[in-house]
């Protein structure tokens, strides 16, 4: 249930192009997340990709040490917060998480900050699905 396994990683570059071309965004600090509707080969509800900028944080145990953090979090949250809504309306996501702040935050902060980037993410979803109706 805890898992990231790889087909849930974003690594195709045809969607990442089409991901930062197409897709919405929205800021929950310190993550910027962006997002598009899309049909997935797997059978998964959505494939994400993790990104920290190279000319915020020089140094790659840094950029390391946020991606880590961060992959931990959503790991830990995904099933409840996104998946099994995701599951419920029978969509595909593709997303990423950048990481925007401007120093190294601890655990805590940065798990609270993506279970809210989350639950926007699922509510984005959610008044589509009105709009749908």
């Amino acid at each position: 249930m805890y898992t990231f396994k790889k087909e849930e990683r974003l690594c195709n570059q045809r969607l990442l192009d089409k991901l930062f071309h197409n897709g919405s965004s929205f800021l929950v600090y310190p993550f910027r997340i962006v997002h598009l509707l899309e049909t997935l080969p797997h059978n998964i509800s959505a494939q994400v990709v993790i990104g920290v900028s190279k000319r915020k944080f020089k140094h790659a145990v840094d950029r390391n040490l946020i991606k880590r953090r961060t992959r931990e979090a959503y790991r830990l949250h995904k099933q409840s917060l996104l998946y099994s809504f995701l599951k419920e309306q029978d969509k595909q996501i593709i997303f990423s998480i950048n990481y925007i702040g401007k120093e190294i935050t601890d655990y805590n902060f940065m798990e609270k900050k993506l279970i809210a980037a989350l639950k926007q993410l699922t509510k984005a979803y959610i008044e589509d699905v009105h709009q749908d109706a």
